[in-house]
Formats: structure tokens, C-alpha cells, sequence
């Protein structure tokens, strides 16, 4: 496994293009297996997520053809409806699949997913809503089995939890359902409106997206589309955090700073010197940071994708911090390998207590998952002495090359390979 080598101390400065949103580009690859007309995208991020996805469609027999960050999607002859274990456990975006395939096919047999290890984010709400539609499930051997009799018809679903994942999967089966669903307590996330503005190029109707209620009139049959995928507001506020932990000058571009309107509320609230446009935001270097409290909710409250850098920030603020987990129940896994680093944090429960003005040191540590990875990276950029982070794949899920676009800032890293 490969292992990141970050000296300390780092400064940086220029400007940082965000790329494209690995959590919009992966139900929107996925929405292609509803038609069978192809899907043209655009701003598509090279991370290992969409690297996989790609893999596990082609084993469905959908032709792809891959150049940069372009991707075009033939989905007319799928030759296969089991997604297998060994692609599906490396990724929880995969059951993402079921909606679409039910939805065209009538069937779908999928293993259950895998992911990042940060809690039981279980599937019965997919299930559920999927179920509402008139699909019939059964686990079998470590496989979701759906099936529908005849066709999926468009139903009232209240989701219990505003899910991401859900909100994606019963959305993406209902545009070919007959008669309307209606989706109460959606999702809100920038993503859910991106995959909606896609489906909608493809021929969907769909009305609501961005609010908590959707409302889907089922079609018969989608069309030939091309897409932009929005560029990552996670990738973005994680730049913006690494610039203020290095009490750098960065300018951050390419990407909507409405979407990050709750970090840059925050990161006010503590002091920050952040200049925003439509666009881009220029970070300026500024006094110290005060301490504050955050709590992480749904979109358009604070991401929990953004917890753990956040977390490396308020080490070195004055003061003390504190972060309350709402979503995820395992997600402080970071905690201890930033306290090896340095940090004086204490868990208790869903709340993390963060003492400001600690001073990071190098050392080993080692990724938890995707987010946990990236603050300890952040961490490691401002330590005295040499950081080497293992397990780097949980890197590479979600930040494309992140070690060449950090040392094209002024970061000294390196990548070695095991």
C-alpha cells in the first residue's frame, strides 16, 4: 500500500483549481443505465471511486470511453444485472445501481456495499423507498435481490432521514415509473441538484430539486444528453482550510461558494481573512483563529465531510473547540491519529472536545477512511518534522493526484509506493 511522506513547516501560495465532484459524478454515471442512449460528461474527477465505478458498469457491458476528465457512456447493451463483491465492497456509492436496474430491467442483484468505515449507513431506507415503487427485495447470500412484477409505479415517499444515497436511488427509479412520485424530506445537497439538472437534459421531468420535496413524473423512454459535473465543494473547503492552517495567501477556483456557505460562516465566525466571489474565494493571511462550536446536519448546515479538516484547524486556534457528529457514528476515527500528531482532543459520545494552540509534531499515522485521511494530511503539512501517512487508497477515493497538486502549491510530499 502506498504511503504519503509530508515534511512540516510547509507555506503555500498561488491558486488551486477544484475539480469535479466525486459525490455528483457517481450517481451521474450510474443515472446512464437508465436509457439506452448515451450519456456525455464533462469535469468528471480521476479518482479511484470513479475508476471503480467505471470498472463495475463495464462488467454490466456498458461501453465507456475514458479520456482526462471526460467520460462517454453507451449503456445500450447491458449483458449483466449482478454486481459481485469484489467491486462493490470497495465502495458504498454502488447500491446506487439498484434504481436504475429495477427500474429498466425489472431486476438487479447486487452484493452489499462497502465504503468507508465510519458507521452502519445502513440501506432499508433505499429499500424502503425503492419498495414504495412496487419493487420486492430478499438478501440472499450477502446479495440485495430485487425484482419488480411489472413496472415500477411512482409513489408518495417520506424519507424517514433527509439520506444522500437514497434520496439519489429513489429519484434515478422513479423517472421511468408510471404516474408521479413524490419525495418528502429529500436530500438538499448540491449533488441531488446536479444529478437532477442531468436527468432533466436526459429527458426527465422533474420538478423541486434543491428543496425537500421532489416531485418526478414518470417518462417512457430518455434521450442522448451531455453534462457538466459541478466541481467538489469538499475538495474546496479542504483547500480553504489548508491555506489557514499555513496562514498562507490561496486563492481557491473554479467552483460555487454558495455551496460552501456554512464553512465560510464559520470560518468568519473564527476570524478568517476569506475574500468570496461567485466563483473563487482568496485566502489572506490574518491573526490566530478563535475557538468555536460547530454541529454537522444535513445540507445547508455544516458537512460532515468537512468535520474532520475543520478539526485539524481548531487545534491551533486559541481556545477550546467543539464538534458534534449528527450524522455518522464512527466518524472521529481521525481522533486519535491527530492526537499522535500533537492534538489534545477528547470523544465523548457524538461530541469532540478540541484544546486550541497545540503545536502539530511528526509521525507515523494511518487513514481511517477518505476525510480522516485528508486532515491528517493537513495536520502533517503544518507539524514540525517528517509525517508518514499509511493507507493511502482512502486518499485516492476522493482527491485527485492531491500529492502533485499539493507540492505545485509549496507543499513538500511524496508519494511511495509499497
Amino acid at each position: 500500500m502506498d504511503k504519503l511522506i509530508i515534511s512540516g513547516n510547509s507555506k503555500i501560495s498561488g491558486s488551486v483549481n477544484v475539480h469535479g465532484s466525486k459525490n455528483s459524478a457517481l450517481p451521474i454515471i450510474v443515472s446512464s443505465l437508465l436509457s439506452e442512449k448515451s450519456l456525455y460528461l464533462s469535469n468528471v474527477p480521476n479518482v479511484v471511486d470513479v475508476l471503480n465505478l467505471i470498472k463495475l458498469l463495464k462488467n454490466y457491458g456498458v461501453k465507456i470511453a475514458h479520456n482526462k476528465n471526460k467520460l462517454q457512456i453507451n449503456p445500450e447493451k447491458i449483458n449483466n444485472l449482478s454486481a459481485d463483491y469484489d467491486v462493490v465492497r470497495k465502495m458504498r456509492a454502488s447500491i446506487l445501481i439498484l434504481g436504475p436496474l429495477l427500474s429498466r430491467f425489472g431486476e438487479a442483484r447486487i452484493s452489499l456495499p462497502g465504503g468507508c468505515a465510519i458507521g452502519t449507513r445502513p440501506i432499508d431506507i433505499h429499500l424502503s423507498g425503492l419498495s414504495k415503487l412496487g419493487a420486492n427485495f430478499e438478501i440472499q447470500n450477502g446479495f440485495v435481490v430485487g425484482s419488480v412484477k411489472s413496472k415500477l409505479v411512482g409513489n408518495k415517499i417520506k424519507l424517514p432521514f433527509p439520506s444522500v444515497g437514497a434520496t439519489e436511488n429513489i429519484l434515478m427509479a422513479s423517472v421511468l415509473a408510471k404516474g408521479e412520485t413524490k419525495i418528502i424530506n429529500a436530500a438538499r445537497e448540491p449533488e441531488i441538484e446536479d444529478l437532477s439538472n442531468c436527468l432533466i437534459k436526459m429527458g426527465a421531468k422533474i420538478e423541486g430539486q434543491g428543496s425537500n420535496t421532489i416531485y418526478v413524473q414518470g417518462v417512457t423512454t430518455l434521450k442522448k444528453a451531455q453534462h457538466q459535473i459541478i466541481s467538489d465543494r469538499i475538495v474546496a473547503g479542504t483547500f480553504i482550510i489548508a491555506a489557514l492552517i499555513l496562514n498562507s495567501n490561496l486563492e481557491i477556483k473554479k467552483f460555487n461558494t454558495l455551496y460552501l456557505k456554512s464553512l465560510i460562516n464559520i470560518l468568519k465566525k473564527m476570524g478568517a481573512n476569506l475574500k468570496i466571489n461567485e466563483n473563487s474565494i482568496k485566502v489572506l493571511k490574518g491573526p490566530k483563529l478563535k475557538s468555536t462550536s460547530v454541529s454537522t446536519s444535513p445540507y445547508p448546515g455544516f458537512p460532515t465531510d468537512l468535520q474532520a479538516q475543520l478539526m485539524s484547524l481548531m487545534c491551533l486556534s486559541n481556545g477550546k473547540s467543539k464538534i458534534k457528529e449528527t450524522i455518522f457514528e464512527n466518524r472521529f476515527m481521525h481522533v486519535p491519529e491527530l492526537n499522535r500528531l500533537g492534538a489534545n482532543i477528547t470523544v465523548e459520545k457524538d461530541t469532540a472536545t478540541i484544546l486550541g494552540n497545540q503545536k502539530f509534531k511528526g509521525a507515523q499515522v494511518m487513514a481511517s477512511d477518505l476525510r480522516a485521511s485528508i486532515s491528517l494530511v493537513l495536520a502533517a503539512m503544518n507539524a514540525n518534522g517528517q509525517t508518514t501517512l499509511n493507507r493511502v487508497y482512502h486518499l485516492d477515493r476522493g482527491y485527485e493526484n492531491i500529492e502533485k497538486t499539493l507540492s505545485s502549491l509549496g507543499v513538500k510530499i511524496k508519494r511511495k509506493k509499497n
